[in-house]
């Protein structure tokens, strides 16, 4: 700070003074700080340390990453303001938004959307991408917002879905025409040297090979595929997100179209020590997806576009194991689940503890096991999942599809009509140690 000594100036030459002294003030802040606005805390004290997109030039896209760029190293932090300095309130994302480690991003009551020449995620680590095969990992990522803040899909997307899904203009009548079930909404259909499936790139926010994540007070609505998706992340923390994510949506011209694979919350392989708190709201398929699938797919390299992980799928043994993973506060209408366990002969999936779900559906509120995605789980693997506090209707509460040991579901309110709590879609005497629902 520069101070202005008290001389017996004329009018004259204290407001020129006084103009050099402020224009000083304001270089000197944006030298060493990196911003050219002068923030305040609340102890009146300067705070230059918000590095914000306005203060570059290009798209909006290429301002985000270059404010980001521009701080690595030094205050790690990007604020994403609701203003654009291009005269909107909507920041453009035309390509995914690459985090590197240790990167704060903070969504100041801003709305963020994918263009419709985007077919990209809108966040995703930068250790990850086509043709990375062995990525390095990441750690301390955070994506945090202030207020109201909207992520939203494109108008009119280029491509919706996960790697099975074909891609329609019309996906209803194309399903009707031909009974196969795998068509999905995407501009791209039909058009010459643009791939005609999903992939991972469809994913809204993608993080991978990630040691400390946090993703925080978002809106996330009409996402091309699943909305939040770990691969191999550890010491997570997602917590306060509300989704608005039908399993269809209508595009700019005024139709509503099929969008497959609209999942809320999804963790792959090898995802351990995740908090996930406070989250509501709508999806098309399952709210919060545990998921080891398609181990025996023909595409095991990471980096590959055929496929919905963006790293191998190989599976490495224990390290890839899910476990300890705590749940709670759920409220979420989904015509599938509002928690899906599903594994295979090799995965382990083990220490999932849900507390408090409120389930609005037409199938089960909680999954486990899963069939159709591979070799089934051999007895034991899924182990160690514990609900209690769970309502819902549909055709039961819970769905158990593996031989699964050692698990409680205790306190449950089911308010279908189905007449079960709890079904088995296996012999129950592969089960082990299973402590049945209590009725409160």
């Amino acid at each position: 700070m520069y101070f202005l000594p008290y001389k017996n100036y004329s009018k004259i030459n204290v407001m020129i003074r006084v103009i050099i002294w402020v224009f000083i003030n304001i270089i000197t802040c944006t030298i060493y700080c990196g911003c050219s606005n002068v923030d305040h805390d609340d102890d009146n004290t300067q705070n230059c340390e918000n590095i914000s997109p306005n203060n570059f030039k290009g798209n909006d896209t290429e301002r985000i990453q270059s404010a980001i760029n521009a701080t690595e190293g030094t205050t790690n932090k990007v604020v994403i303001p609701r203003f654009n300095s291009n005269g909107s309130e909507i920041w453009l994302i035309d390509k995914a938004i690459l985090l590197p480690s240790n990167i704060s991003i903070i969504l100041d009551n801003c709305t963020l959307q994918l263009s419709d020449k985007c077919r990209d995620n809108m966040f995703r680590s930068d250790n990850v991408g086509i043709g990375i095969k062995n990525p390095e990992w990441n750690y301390n990522i955070n994506i945090t917002g202030i207020g109201n803040v909207v992520l939203k899909g494109a108008k009119n997307p280029r491509a919706t879905g996960d790697s099975g899904k074909k891609l329609s203009l019309n996906p209803d009548a194309d399903i009707k025409k031909t009974g196969d079930w795998r068509y999905t909404y995407g501009t791209d259909a039909s058009k010459t040297n643009e791939k005609q499936t999903g992939d991972w790139r469809n994913i809204m926010i993608l993080m991978a090979y990630v040691n400390g994540f946090t993703f925080k007070n978002i809106s996330i609505e009409n996402s091309h595929a699943w909305a939040v998706s770990h691969e191999r992340v550890i010491n997570a923390e997602i917590s306060d997100i509300e989704f608005y994510n039908p399993g269809s949506i209508a595009v700019s011209n005024g139709t509503s179209q099929l969008v497959r694979n609209k999942d809320g919350i999804n963790l792959r392989h090898g995802c351990k020590d995740f908090q996930i708190s406070n989250i509501s709201g709508t999806t098309g398929d399952d709210f919060i997806a545990l998921s080891t699938l398609g181990l025996d797919s023909e595409i095991r390299e990471g980096g590959s576009l055929y496929s919905t992980m963006v790293t191998t799928r190989e599976w490495l043994g224990i390290e890839d194991d899910t476990e300890q993973i705590f749940i709670s506060n759920i409220n979420c209408k989904t015509p599938t689940r509002a928690v899906a366990i599903r594994a295979n002969s090799v995965a382990g999936i083990h220490n999932v503890y849900i507390k408090g779900v409120v389930y609005n559906g037409s199938n089960n509120c909680i999954l486990i096991g899963g069939q159709g995605y591979g070799q089934a789980s051999l007895p034991g693997k899924i182990n160690n999942i514990h609900a209690q506090n769970i309502t819902g209707n549909g055709k039961s509460l819970i769905l158990i599809e593996s031989a699964i040991s050692d698990c409680s579901f205790i306190n449950g309110v089911y308010t279908g009509s189905g007449g079960k709590i709890i079904i088995y879609n296996i012999d129950e005497s592969e089960t082990s140690n299973i402590r049945p629902p209590i009725l409160s």
